[in-house]
């Protein structure tokens, strides 16, 4: 399938972040790259022009797909929605953190099979750059060499790991009911579920070896790889020592203290910057960031509080709106190595989040130049000015 990309434009005065600055500057596109030269205008007065988002952690998809766990919905259809939630947002390149897990239903290997080969078919179809995280939890010893085919065929480039086997033997022996809940989401008894628990406790000893395993051929392989919700320091240090620099969501400051002192990038969420802390009691986002123990903000289980969270820091008077932004846009690009995005320079990628100044909100997304998102007044300068653009069909 050929790409296809829209005319040549150039968007004129509009407030740009270039060169870490907010600065009144033209953007030239052409090719799907950023460009020089002139070439037909739209003015985008009163907006601004930022480098799109680029979301390294995302289970949103989860609500397209099963909006109650009782009615699921084909993949092919939650990844469409998932793709236009992005691009309303703002995001231009994006993971869909999907679970490898020994629990079973929605987060089984199965089902991340199923989704990896789902966006695999659909991704020449997509607007935004979907990608897939492996979200692998570290008591599923028996599936290595599966686990390893499906990253080798599907490509997969961004793995962490999880260990919510403490949370679920808590779970079952201190609230029977929410037990019970979990397992009914899995189509079980609070029985099963318990032994399902209990055959991935006994799995404990080796489960040292099988990380260091999948490190290693995750290095050859060019996999990033980190570790999500690290409890404390030592949690931290044992993942950085087999490879697992990317620490997402650290639950206390004592693991994001850690990584920061060994150089690993800490994520954090927006909704927690958004929302003043986070849904589950642990550290507060904001708490980190102003200690400098935070590099990068993701989207967690919402779209709209990437954006809503770097102007939330510029408010609150925590850093500007060119350190803000950089949490979603050229830092995150720069912890997964995409050198060609994540920021708006002669040769990148044209992916652009165009910015109501008044209103704050997102009427227009490019994505290597194609318009993926476009509404409010936005559409009507694009649409009506001298660059004369039509929304192609493709």
């Amino acid at each position: 399938m050929s790409v296809q990309f829209h005319p040549p434009l150039r968007l004129v005065g509009a407030t740009t972040l270039r060169d870490g600055k907010m600065q009144k500057r033209s953007v030239a596109i052409e090719g799907g790259v950023i460009s020089k030269g002139p070439l037909p205008e739209v003015d985008l007065t009163g907006y601004l022009v930022l480098p799109g988002i680029i979301d390294l952690h995302g289970d949103a998809f989860e609500r397209h797909i099963a909006p109650r766990p009782s009615a699921p919905f084909p993949l092919e259809t939650g990844l469409h929605a998932t793709d236009r939630d992005a691009a309303a947002n703002g995001v231009t390149t994006a993971w869909l953190a999907q679970s490898w897990s020994w629990e079973g239903g929605h987060r089984s290997p199965e089902a991340a099979e199923d989704m990896m080969q789902a966006l695999s078919s659909l991704r020449a179809h997509l607007m935004t750059d979907l990608r897939l995280q492996l979200r692998v939890e570290t008591h599923t010893v028996d599936t290595a060499d599966r686990l390893l085919a499906a990253v080798r065929r599907f490509g997969i480039d961004y793995v962490v790991f999880n260990n919510h086997l403490d949370e679920a033997l808590t779970l079952a022996q201190a609230r029977p009911v929410e037990l019970a809940l979990w397992a009914a989401k899995s189509g079980r008894t609070p029985e099963a579920q318990l032994a399902l628990v209990e055959t991935a406790r006994k799995q404990s000893h080796q489960v040292p070896r099988y990380l260091c395993r999948l490190a290693e051929a995750f290095d050859t392989l060019g996999v990033h790889y980190g570790s999500h919700d690290d409890p404390d320091g030592e949690t931290r240090e044992r993942f950085s020592m087999i490879g697992a620099r990317i620490c997402e969501f650290p639950t206390t400051r004592s693991a994001a203290a850690l990584a920061r002192a060994v150089n690993d990038p800490v994520l954090m969420g927006a909704p927690n910057v958004v929302r003043g802390g986070s849904q589950s009691g642990n550290i507060a986002a904001v708490d980190l960031i102003r200690r400098d123990l935070c590099d990068a903000l993701v989207s967690d289980y919402y779209y709209p509080a990437l954006a809503r969270a770097a102007f939330r820091l510029v408010d609150d008077g925590v850093m500007d709106l060119p350190a803000a932004w950089a949490m979603i846009s050229a830092r995150p690009a720069q912890i997964l190595h995409l050198s060609d995005r994540g920021i708006i320079d002669h040769g990148k990628r044209a992916d652009l989040c165009v910015i109501n100044a008044t209103t704050r909100q997102v009427e227009a997304t490019l994505v290597a130049g194609r318009l993926t998102h476009l509404t409010g007044e936005a559409a009507r300068r694009f649409l009506g000015g001298r660059a004369g653009l039509a929304l192609a069909a493709e």
